[in-house]
């Protein structure tokens, strides 16, 4: 197919993100042929993607507010450096209909669905509607903004607890509250308000009745400028602490062929009603039944987009970015398929004994594991500071095998393997979620942690020990003869691990 006259061929992108994202975006440029830019702070002068991109330039203090969400540096950056695009990522401006809507008025391709799209579906009352108006199944619950305490109580007590109270203008488990009591009402309804004016500087609430046992599942979407959009099937997220997710996995274990049929059809609905473009996520609210509800759209690539890419064998930003030039998608639903089972465990420098408090510090070691079927999506490196100013994920370890049983196993052996010092991390916690008995039957809802909170908390088993110990053993093992062989060996003679690496490298270089 010849290029038509809506194309334009992108050479340069600025990523307008940090971490793991952004040299996740930055792989996929590199393979296209194309250029990146990195923007950073104060903060991340040493971080993996700024080493990472053709150019780096710094755009301010550490502050997230002084930074990665000043549109105006971010912009001036992407004239000075020349980029014809901007890939927002995840989080930070990735939903900010402003931001998009500046890239278009300075000429620079925003990698991402029109602001039209973005403010139709960032708003939950406007999507509902949407949604309602082309036959999506929605939570019963408002249509209209609610602002007022005395008007919020009255919808609560008609629509009958228990209800959810969310942030009209919110995402991410901001603004959200969930009342089975009475009593409760009204403070929530202000724990709500003042949560959302926090985020988002909108303290409108809406109101929808609350699902027993709720399996929260997303359908991944791709729609190009043409009119055409296809679902690439289902992720199961229901293993969520304070509604943020922690355990992502494809297909859904609780998925049906005539349920996925029915909900793809809903999810691709949903898109074209949005008059959307680019990859996108519809998330649904699945009961124990299997009947299932419109939660929400998310404008943008999602934290665990990699499971999608390892089953359907897709690159989704490289979808995004020739969505962006203007190419039609270049498959139809027949031609989507599923090959085998993927698992996402987020990794958080967190201390999971001490109710998950952020642990920022050095990294003094990392081994990170390998093997079949085992893809590590991260940032840090040894001798890198993890910063307090931004979320405390740290990297993705991302798991695909034939079988589920396959996966979780290969999961457990591939977190058993993944050693990280100098800070906390979650790694532990997610062993005894691969060994919690709900999660291996597959028959968890999002009150998973909460039901198993006891067992998640207990003490590990020895063989994780065991590990540790050996490690750590091994390198003791290994100090002790380096320094046998200084003893023997005059100082000029002795060889190091660096000396080795760039010894080594110079021979490779000689006999080239």
């Amino acid at each position: 197919m010849g290029k038509t006259n809506s194309q334009v061929d992108i050479k340069k992108i600025l990523v307008a993100n940090r971490g793991e994202i952004a040299v996740r975006i930055m792989r996929s440029c590199r393979e296209m042929g194309i250029e990146t830019v990195a923007v950073y702070s104060d903060a991340d002068r040493s971080s993996l993607h700024v080493r990472y991109a053709n150019e780096a330039y710094h755009i301010g203090p550490s502050a997230s507010s002084e930074s990665y969400l000043r549109m105006d540096k971010i912009l001036e950056v992407a004239r000075i450096s020349g980029a014809d695009a901007i890939h927002p990522g995840y989080g930070f401006l990735s939903e900010n209909s402003t931001f998009a809507r500046k890239c278009n008025e300075a000429g620079i391709i925003f990698i991402g669905p029109s602001p039209e799209s973005i403010e139709a579906m960032g708003d939950k009352i406007s999507a509902r509607k949407r949604m309602i108006a082309a036959g999506v199944p929605v939570v019963p619950g408002t249509t209209e903004k609610i602002v007022d305490e005395k008007e919020a109580v009255k919808v609560i007590l008609g629509i009958g607890l228990p209800v959810m109270i969310k942030a009209s203008a919110g995402g991410g488990g901001k603004g959200m509250r969930l009342v089975r009591r009475e009593e409760d009402i009204r403070g929530a309804i202000r724990g709500a308000k003042s949560e959302a004016k926090t985020a988002f500087g909108d303290d409108s609430l809406y109101i929808e009745k609350y699902i027993e046992s709720p399996h929260h599942i997303e359908f991944q979407v791709l729609a190009d400028r043409y009119g055409d959009a296809v679902h690439l099937f289902e992720r199961e997220c229901s293993v969520q602490r304070r509604h943020q997710k922690v355990v992502e996995e494809t297909p859904s274990p609780i998925m049906t062929p005539e349920v996925r049929e029915k909900m793809g059809a809903c999810a691709v609905a949903a898109t074209k009603a949005a008059n959307y473009e680019g990859a996108g996520t519809i998330e649904f609210i699945v009961d124990d039944q299997l009947n299932f509800y419109f939660l929400e759209m998310n404008t943008r690539l999602q934290v665990e987009h990699p499971i999608t890419e390892r089953v359907v064998g897709v690159d989704l930003v490289r979808e995004q970015i020739r969505v962006a030039e203007g190419h039609p998608l270049p498959f139809r639903q027949k031609d989507l398929k599923m090959n085998g089972h993927s698992m996402e465990c987020r990794i958080y420098a967190e201390d999971t004994d001490n109710n998950f408090m952020p642990n920022p510090g050095k990294i003094t070691h990392i081994t990170e594991p390998m093997g079949l079927g085992v893809r590590c999506d991260g940032y840090i490196h040894e001798g890198y500071t993890i910063p307090i100013y931004y979320d405390p994920m740290i990297s993705k370890l991302i798991i695909w095998g034939r079988t589920r049983v396959e996966v979780i196993d290969r999961m457990r052996r591939a977190l058993h393997e993944y050693k990280i010092s100098g800070v906390k991390t979650s790694i532990k916690y997610l062993v005894k979620i691969m060994e919690t008995p709900d999660f291996r039957n597959g028959t968890y809802n999002t009150h998973f942690i909460e039901k198993n909170e006891e067992f998640l908390k207990s003490k590990y088993k020895c063989d994780t020990h065991c590990e540790d110990i050996s490690l750590i053993a091994a390198f003791m093992e290994h100090s002790t003869r380096l320094k046998q062989a200084k003893a023997v060996i005059p100082n000029d003679r002795v060889v190091g691990i660096k000396g080795w690496k760039h010894r080594g490298r110079r021979a490779g270089m000689q006999r080239m």
